[in-house]
């Protein structure tokens, strides 16, 4: 099967489209031939080992997963014997960042894995970029517990994670204000935000308002930054690690002494997480933004225009 695959550690153009052996499921397994995938900050992320945190994943020296991708949407071809939630056939859409393998014409998932059935009328690169912006935004939200009524600030609305966070934040009942460029604004009120800040023009941690939570979706604040904002018992999450790694350190302290705290929730998924976010898609109240989409065969294009931090949601993958 044609497959990306990356040997070392480095910059986009160590993915390589490569000839490789399909795999075989095991007997509690599914064979998926894929058609969308994804590429993202996770990717991205595991690829480049520009945090060298991530190596202990994923090989001290080389990678030991070859083949990237945690996002899928795809048809069961073949089931391992002990398989009976999925028939041959099922249209599927998930996430793997376990062992990865959706940049590839064909990958493995386990029967109780975090997949589940494509929602009627959904084409697969409508449904490939569900989980993975849907996933993280969800942590965080669950983490902050985000309720009816509370009002809450994301910023960097336009990207996978952000235009989930302030999708999911209204599916919670929470008042949303989003930061986000000239250019996106009418896209982002149309997610669901109350109010929109264009970042180019005002400055959105020098504001008036006050708010339960602030969610920094591109990393690109930081806590004592944010803190005018909070209210007094607020919450402030970022995606990332912070100037100098600092945020894992201040989520051990902040909360120690009451007041505004930072958190640091590690991201999980489930079957169930999956579930979730399929009936908020089924009942129209969460939809993946899609940027543009790029076949197999551009994978490094792709991977750049990623890495520019001007993409608008998702990258898809289309693998014919």
């Amino acid at each position: 099967m044609k497959a990306i695959i990356h040997t070392r550690y480095g910059p986009p153009e160590v993915l390589q489209l490569a000839e490789v052996p399909k795999p075989t499921p095991k007997t509690s397994e599914v064979l998926i031939k894929v058609h969308a995938t994804t590429v993202n900050r996770t990717d991205c992320g595991f690829r480049s080992a520009e945090y060298f945190i991530s190596r202990f994943f994923s090989g001290l020296f080389r990678p030991k997963n070859q083949i990237l991708g945690n996002e899928f949407a795809g048809e069961i071809v073949e089931t391992g014997s002990s398989v009976t939630s999925f028939q041959l056939g099922a249209r599927v859409f998930g996430f793997n960042d376990q062992t990865f393998g959706a940049h590839a014409e064909y990958m493995v998932m386990a029967e109780n894995g975090s997949m589940a059935t494509i929602p009627d009328g959904l084409s697969y690169e409508e449904a490939a970029p569900i989980t993975e912006g849907g996933h993280y935004a969800l942590c965080d939200i669950r983490a902050a517990k985000v309720s009816p009524g509370q009002k809450v600030l994301v910023n960097g609305a336009t990207g996978a994670i952000g235009s989930a966070a302030v999708q999911l934040c209204r599916h919670f009942g929470a008042e949303v204000t989003a930061v986000c460029a000239t250019p996106h604004l009418e896209l982002v009120k149309s997610l669901g935000a109350k109010t929109v800040i264009d970042y180019t023009k005002e400055d959105f941690t020098k504001i008036d308002n006050r708010f339960d939570f602030v969610f920094d979706a591109v990393g690109k604040s930081s806590f004592s930054q944010c803190k005018p904002i909070l209210k007094s018992n607020g919450i402030y999450i970022s995606t990332e690690l912070g100037k100098g790694g600092q945020n894992p350190f201040l989520a051990l302290i902040t909360p120690l002494f009451g007041g505004k705290k930072l958190l640091f929730p590690l991201p999980t998924i489930s079957k169930q997480d999956v579930i979730f976010l399929k009936e908020l898609v089924e009942t129209g109240q969460f939809k993946p933004v899609i940027d543009r989409s790029y076949p197999l065969e551009q994978m490094v294009e792709a991977t750049k225009y990623v890495e520019t931090g001007q993409k608008t949601g998702n990258v898809v993958i289309i693998i014919r």
